[in-house]
Order: C-alpha cells, then sequence, then structure tokens
C-alpha cells in the first residue's frame, strides 16, 4: 500500500454500555473508500473521532499523519465534511452558507463568493443558490451539504449517508457527483448501508459490523472469487452427491449451485459429473461475489 491516509491503532470508542467501537486497525489509501456496515455499525462514530469531534476511550487515529485527536484543526483544514443530518440556518440563502464555509476552510473572502457559486452550479444549484436553505427539498439540502465540503478544495471528503433520503433520481445523481470527486484530486470515504451505491462508486472497502472491523481491502480483492454457479434444469442431489465426493464445495439454493475446488479446475469437474449423473444444465458461469454476499457471510460468522 502507497502512505495510507487514514490510520487507526486499537481504537475504541463506548457510548455507556454500547461499544460503538472495537479494537479498530486501519489503514487506508487514497482514493474512494467505502465504509460500509448496517446503521449502528460505528461508521459516524469512525467519522467523527477522524475529524477530532470525538475523543475515543482508547487506541489513536490519524489522518495524512496528523493525529486527529491531538492537532484536530491540522486535520479539518486538509478535510471536508458532509453530515448526515441538517446542519443548516433555514434563514440564510444557499449562496452566502457555501461562501462563509468557504472563509472557514481558509479562502479570501475576495474569493469565496465566486468559489461557492462555481460548487453550487457542480452540485446542479445554480438556479437555486439565492434561495433560502430552509425552503429547500431534501435533494436539494444534500446537494448544498456537498457543495459546502468541497468548496474549500479539501485532500479528503468524508461523505456520511450522502445519498440518505433522495428519490431514484436524486440517488443517481448524488453518485454521479461522487464519482467526479476524484478528477478533482479529492480522496473520498463515503459512508453507507446502502452496498451496491458503495459497489458503483469506490475502489476501497471498510466494512464494520457492531464496531468490528470486518474487512478492509480493494474492491476487486472482495468481489474475486473462484467459485462457478451453476443451474440446473433437473434435481441437483446427484450432481451435488458426484461433486463432493471429488472434493468441490457445493453450497446449494433450489436448483442454482455454488462449486467452489481448491484443485484442478471446476468448469472440468461440472462437465464430467454433469455427463455422468445426466442432470440438465441450464446456465454456467464464474461467479462474481458482492459486497452483500461477503457482509452476510463475515456477520454470521462473527455472530
Amino acid at each position: 500500500m502507497a502512505d495510507p491516509i487514514i490510520t487507526t491503532a486499537a481504537l475504541n470508542m463506548s457510548f455507556g454500555s454500547v461499544q460503538a467501537l472495537q479494537d479498530v486497525d486501519l489503514q487506508v489509501p487514497a482514493g474512494r473508500i467505502g465504509l460500509v456496515g448496517a446503521n449502528g455499525a460505528g461508521k459516524s462514530t469512525l467519522i467523527k473521532i477522524l475529524l477530532g469531534m470525538l475523543t475515543p476511550d482508547s487506541g489513536t487515529s490519524e489522518v495524512y499523519g496528523t493525529s486527529a485527536q491531538r492537532h484536530p484543526l491540522a486535520v479539518r483544514s486538509r478535510v471536508g465534511y458532509m453530515p448526515e443530518g441538517d446542519c443548516f440556518p433555514p434563514d440564510q440563502t444557499a449562496a452566502d452558507f457555501v461562501s462563509y464555509t468557504a472563509e472557514l476552510g481558509g479562502l479570501p473572502a475576495s474569493e469565496s463568493r465566486q468559489r461557492a457559486s462555481e460548487v453550487l452550479t457542480l452540485v446542479g444549484l445554480a438556479e437555486e443558490r439565492f434561495r433560502n436553505l430552509g425552503e429547500f427539498s431534501t435533494g436539494m439540502k444534500q446537494r448544498a451539504k456537498l457543495a459546502q465540503a468541497i468548496v474549500h478544495s479539501p485532500e479528503l471528503v468524508l461523505l456520511d449517508e450522502p445519498a440518505s433520503g433522495l428519490d431514484p433520481d436524486g440517488r443517481e445523481d448524488m453518485l454521479n457527483l461522487i464519482n467526479r470527486l476524484g478528477s478533482f484530486g479529492m480522496s473520498v470515504v463515503f459512508s453507507s448501508h446502502v452496498l451496491g451505491d458503495i459497489e458503483r462508486t469506490c475502489d476501497w472497502v471498510v466494512m464494520l459490523n457492531e464496531g468490528r472491523l470486518l474487512r478492509n481491502e480493494p474492491l476487486a480483492a472482495i468481489r474475486a472469487s473462484n467459485a462457478v454457479r451453476v443451474v440446473l434444469l433437473d434435481d441437483p442431489a446427484p450432481a451435488v452427491a458426484a461433486l463432493e465426493a471429488r472434493g468441490a464445495t457445493v453450497a446449494i439454493k433450489d436448483r442454482m449451485l455454488d462449486v467452489e475446488l481448491i484443485d484442478g479446475d471446476p468448469f472440468v469437474l461440472i462437465r464430467d459429473v454433469l455427463a455422468e449423473t445426466r442432470v440438465g444444465l441450464r446456465s454456467l458461469g464464474s461467479k462474481q461475489t458482492t459486497l452483500e454476499d461477503v457482509y452476510l457471510a463475515e456477520e454470521e460468522f462473527s455472530g
């Protein structure tokens, strides 16, 4: 891995009797990082620790080599943050608010207004930028929150459930915007419980469940699978028995089989077994593992 932009070691955080994070050790590279897990998995807690907004019970966290606990302002000067909940004064226009956040991010007042206009146009709010934020729909608020997070051109943007509450068109637009951030030289941490959104936008995955780290690796590595998916026309029992007798591992759902073989070519084995058992074949191909497959498997194992 190249120099990580986020590092944590033995990170623990609790709220009363609830253990939000448990011994989380991370090294995350630059790029588009998906922070995935169910509601309550610890995603928002981790983001707030990385921003220096929360102090962990134990352990350390660094962003670009700077301690988020000892030097939170230095971290925030390089980071943009899009919170999950509303964060707007309702009686202020989008242009005024985003211009103000640009100044907080270090832009001179003379440049902040122009920069705010450019970013609001980028996120699709050019015509609405002089309306009060209190009049905005959910989708418009999400766009405005993204605008204030990137207006100062941060190196890293932390997005906490950015597609939450959006209709299908709004979700599509938000995912396209997130994909574009990389072209501006920004790394992105995209927190979501919607695994399909992460698969569409990210190249690295951090997976949490009940505060425990399940996976921290490239999405391509998670998707890689040696399994072959077979859909049969007939009763699969004879084929399953023959495959398992020859050392294959078989997962069965109705007439769909996922076949894995440690040694040898699984396609050749399946061909021979089907010819031997005379079980009819509907389809045959490599299985691509999804994040949902991995998450459910890890959750079952850890449980």
